[in-house]
């Protein structure tokens, strides 16, 4: 074992493995609050739902954008300190937003949502897979949480907007994040979490040829799977208020309630696809994820009520199991020293110029009055990923699912 991990203190990869997860959550609750708070800013600011969602618009860009930047200062500088700008900076833009006022003020606040909330991805997944025994396992973990975090943002929103006030679920949530950032920096103090510059264990190194090929075709399917993301976690609020109206009784709570209630049962798929991704070929697993998931859209450009809602939970639980999947691809094809880069690189394309999802979801529904070529938008995406996936390269050899190093201490 190098020197750096020997003199590392045994409670640090436990501790960046439980903050890492903590900010994947927070990631996900920050850019979800507003979907569902938007339901009640129709009447309060007297406008439409498609003008009040296109606020957003600039959070969303920021929020991809932000991740390139991001991740090369991680690489560059320091993992641990841009993790401590994402908790206390994400915390202090939710309470200025929860402050704001007029539609302009309300957008700024959320881009400065968007602009901390890109830290996290391709800072904290790199810090996490920096510190982690298993990197299959950490990150079927680390998106229970995110999808924990997917869940909890409508219900928490929709909480806090019925029984306090719009304003209230921004900023309660706000002053949690503060409260994390605050406590993760005295673990820093006091030595208990520190910075490592090289992996827990080598990976091996894919060949140049292969990370060429597997960049190109990783573009184009993690562009269409985030603008895929985007589109539904904006719309499904919206989606569920309108055309699943027996059960959440068009108000905010109860639309929240249900995105909170499907997002939670899609919560494991994580780790079904990253015990997927440890067995088979991680390449076939991801194609056939979203091959299975076109016919779902087109199902769901039809139904209403109860039928909609199974066939929306099914298609979620799908669409998730294949994030930790490509998460696991893109490791694999990316240099170590550049892993946060790397991530950088892939959420400006899935979360940034997937942001069009936005403003798509307002268009569709400002044109259409409905959801119907909204999800067929979604099938073609779908599509384009599964015939693209096929082109990455071929895997050389297994990857085990521990790999060979010192038997960890009680602490691992």
């Amino acid at each position: 074992m190098s020197n750096s991990l020997a003199s590392r203190p045994r409670t640090s990869p436990r501790l960046a493995q439980l903050f890492s997860n903590l900010g994947h959550s927070y990631s996900h609750i920050f850019m979800l609050l507003y979907p569902t708070v938007v339901l009640a800013l129709e009447n309060e600011l007297n406008m439409s739902y498609g003008e009040l969602i296109a606020l957003l618009t600039v959070g969303y860009v920021l929020f991809g954008v932000g991740a390139l930047p991001a991740g090369w200062l991680g690489d560059r500088w320091s993992m641990v300190g841009m993790m401590l700008v994402f908790f206390i900076g994400l915390g202090a833009a939710s309470i200025l937003t929860g402050l704001m006022s007029t539609p302009l003020g309300i957008a700024v606040g959320l881009a400065l949502i968007g602009l901390f909330a890109s830290i996290y991805h391709p800072v904290g997944m790199a810090w996490l897979l920096r510190n982690a025994v298993n990197p299959g396992k950490a990150l079927g973990v680390n998106g229970i949480f995110g999808s924990l975090g997917i869940a909890g943002a409508g219900l928490i929103a929709g909480v806090l907007t019925d029984l306090v006030s719009w304003r209230a679920a921004f900023i309660i949530p706000g002053v949690v994040a503060l409260g994390t950032g605050l406590a993760m920096a005295l673990c820093v103090r006091l030595g208990r979490l520190v910075e490592v510059k090289s992996d827990r264990h080598p990976r091996v190194e894919a060949s140049r040829n292969d990370r060429l090929r597997a960049f190109i075709v990783l573009s184009v399917t993690m562009l269409c799977a985030g603008i895929m993301f985007q589109a539904i976690s904006t719309a499904l609020p919206k989606v569920f208020a309108e055309r699943v109206s027996s059960i959440t009784g068009g108000t905010a709570l109860g639309a929240g309630g249900l995105v909170s209630a499907v997002y939670l049962l899609a919560a494991g798929a994580q780790v079904l696809g990253g015990h997927l991704a440890d067995r088979y070929s991680p390449r076939a697993v991801y194609a056939l994820s979203y091959l299975v998931l076109a016919p779902l859209w087109v199902m769901a450009a039809y139904l209403e009520e109860l039928a909609l809602l199974l066939v929306v939970s099914t298609a979620l639980f799908l669409n998730t199991s294949a994030v930790p999947v490509e998460n696991v691809l893109l490791a694999r094809f990316s240099p170590s020293q550049w892993r946060g880069t790397a991530f950088g690189a892939k959420f400006v394309l899935a979360l940034g110029v997937g942001a069009l999802a936005v403003p798509m979801v307002a268009v569709i529904h400002e044109l259409s009055g409905g959801f119907f070529w909204f999800f067929a938008v979604l099938t073609g995406l779908a599509v384009v990923v599964a015939v693209t996936a096929w082109l990455l390269p071929r895997e050389r050899m297994p990857v085990p699912a521990v790999l060979a190093e010192p038997a960890p201490g009680p602490s691992d």
